[in-house]
């Protein structure tokens, strides 16, 4: 295999550019003239990239204690510009012949000291061996860092007068000369390897299958100088490369980390964290051409394009993430990217009380409403600001739909994950590069309509979707849901009767509850997300909705608690199902009770407590 990869990488430099022919006869006619000193690839040192191409000549060492006669070394520079179309073992293998070829004559010497030196052209500079680049963050940590967090390759640092953590793994950005060599073992792994990734489904396999096929070819490549002790380190970065997201490849395999910020190239990569908030990391792109890359590679596997005359992505991956990525001249200081990671395993409602975002009663509220006790759910919209948890929680409250109903959502991106068997999905979709083809929110919400729904649900409402949403809210599509940008419940019912909205105000009264959440920061426990308040549409009047607040935030204890205030819809409920309010009173104790149960079990998992609230709604019927 080894006379195989001399045979490819030499046709990798061929391909690269081609010897005129004065090149050629110029090597021919100094064939007999040794190269000198011909520089070896290395982790830290001289680019693999500047040996095999012609276009960047390859550096020579520095000069030996003793020297060669000046026109001999003038002829070996030559002769090694001449023949950079070598391969690597053919530049390797020519050394001096002699020691003659190598020493001056004292007399020589004398002569060379006394006469004046003859203004001679210099040759055109030549690019430096780049010598490892430091991290910006390992520079500032090592002065004085203190260890909050660590888990995994991932430790967590806090420096004094820093306010921003510091994220810190093990995989630091590859210099310019490593970047050369990972490019030439991929490009040489993309002819060996003839397993398509994506045929490969499950990760992991995938990973594993690349990473031993690209160690061989290393183990196999003599040419690379590569030390044994980092064949795995540059077959790892190879794979990440391949089948991953290069550099990222470990943030978005961080269960613990929601968003990936890349702000351009020579910038830190900033991360936000579940527990900790924004951090910095380690990591930085060298260049804007690896971020567009990067971009570009994402782009293709979701069947979309970047370019100047298209400079903006906003879609989502094959993993569930959103992405949405800038080039120039869209972004004037670089591509930028930022991925808002799905989580696998979404969030139940035991997840948020044990999170502080909601306590027991007013979940076990919430549930009643979104299930409408099998007679009339509840219209609801949840407002927040951005990463509140908005999305989060409309996941949670869908999953309280029964099977037996017909349930599809509409989101501009898609990010819910239902346990649901009747559950259809649509997405919206940007026009085509002719400007056709394109499907808004509204074109697929009032589509849903026309599908038979029991419940709709609105990922988030921006344009024209919120009036044919309202519409559904006031004819008969009851306990439909949807998500808005506001922080309280009087700026919702603002925004959505504003442009581009434009939902009149008659047709507030379909709508029931608004809830609130909002992202806060707290001394101990960091980055924290509470539902502050949910208020009750209780009617128009005079053209105005009159909404009222039933539960609400403490902040001195960090608790949510009844206002106190009477609950309209407990009345809507007693009217349609003679269940009394009081006996709705008790059935939302025993909810949260059941909760409570479920809190102490540590049963959390989103399966787990469906199964549990099936159960729990069984027992009730047959009782």
């Amino acid at each position: 295999m080894a006379d195989y990869m001399d045979e490819l990488f030499k046709d990798i430099k061929e391909k690269k550019g081609q010897k005129s022919d004065a090149q050629q006869k110029k090597a021919a006619e100094k064939k007999e003239t040794p190269a000198r000193n011909a520089p070896e690839a290395n982790i830290g040192g001289g680019s693999l990239f500047s040996q095999i191409k012609s276009s960047e000549p390859a550096m020579p060492k520095p000069e030996a204690a003793t020297k060669a006669p000046e026109k001999q070394a003038k002829e070996s520079t030559a002769n090694s510009n001449a023949d950079g179309q070598g391969t690597i073992a053919q530049t390797r293998q020519a050394q001096p012949e002699s020691k003659q070829q190598t020493q001056t004559t004292s007399a020589e010497s004398a002569a060379k000291q006394q006469a004046p030196e003859a203004p001679i052209q210099k040759p055109a500079p030549q690019k430096k061996a780049e010598e490892p680049r430091p991290q910006l963050v390992e520079k500032e940590i090592v002065k004085e860092k203190i260890e909050v967090e660590s888990y995994g390759e991932v430790k967590i640092y806090r420096v004094p007068g820093e306010p921003l953590l510091y994220y810190y793994t093990r995989l630091i950005s590859p210099t310019s000369s490593e970047r050369s060599i990972i490019n030439t073992i991929r490009e040489v792994a993309t002819r060996l390897i003839t397993v398509a990734p994506y045929k490969i489904h499950d990760p992991e396999q995938r990973r594993n299958v690349y990473f031993q096929k690209i160690l061989e070819i290393i183990s196999n490549s003599p040419e690379l100088n590569i030390p044994l002790s980092k064949h795995k380190q540059y077959a790892e970065s190879v794979v990440r490369e391949m089948v991953g997201y290069g550099i990222i490849d470990q943030l978005i395999k961080d269960d613990q980390l929601e968003e990936i910020m890349v702000n351009g190239p020579k910038n830190p990569i900033f991360v936000f964290h579940r527990k900790h908030g924004m951090m910095l990391t380690n990591l930085e792109f060298e260049n804007d051409s690896d971020v567009q890359d990067l971009i570009n590679k994402i782009a293709r596997q979701i069947g979309r394009r970047v370019d100047i005359s298209s400079p903006l992505l906003d879609a989502r991956m094959p993993d569930g993430s959103r992405v949405n990525a800038t080039i120039p001249p869209a972004s004037v200081e670089g591509s930028t990217l930022t991925i808002r990671k799905f989580r696998e395993e979404p969030y139940s409602i035991i997840d948020l009380i044990l999170n502080g975002t909601l306590n027991t009663e007013a979940s076990a509220f919430l549930w009643m409403c979104a299930e409408g006790i099998g007679a009339r759910p509840a219209n609801i919209l949840i407002s927040g600001g951005t990463g509140s948890g908005k999305t989060t929680l409309l996941n949670i409250l869908a999953s309280f739909i029964p099977e037996s109903e017909r349930v599809i959502s509409i989101e501009d991106t898609a990010e819910l994950n239902l346990p649901l068997r009747h559950w259809i999905r649509m997405e919206a979709r940007p026009p085509g590069i002719e400007g056709t083809g394109e499907l808004t929110m509204d074109i697929l919400t009032k589509n849903a309509l026309r599908m038979r729904p029991d419940r709709i649900i609105v990922g988030e409402i921006r344009h024209d979707e919120a009036f044919t949403l309202f519409t559904a809210f006031n004819t008969g599509h009851d306990g439909s849901l949807g998500t808005v940008h506001a922080n309280s419940a009087q700026e919702t019912l603002v925004r959505v009767t504003s442009p581009p909205m434009n939902v009149p105000k008659v047709m507030l009264s379909g709508l029931n509850f608004i809830i609130i959440l909002h992202r806060l920061h707290d001394k101990r426990l960091g980055t924290i997300r509470r539902v502050i308040e949910i208020a009750e549409v209780t009617g128009v009047l005079e053209d105005n909705a009159k909404t009222i607040v039933v539960y609400k935030r403490d902040a001195e204890d960090d608790t949510l608690k009844r206002t106190g205030a009477p609950i309209s819809y407990l009345k809507l409920l007693e009217d349609m199902t003679g269940i009394t309010k009081s006996q709705l009173a008790e059935e939302i104790i025993r909810r949260s009770d059941f909760l409570a149960g479920l809190v102490k079990q540590r049963a959390h998992r989103m399966k787990d407590v469906s199964e549990k609230v099936k159960e729990y709604l069984y027992a009730k019927e047959g009782s």
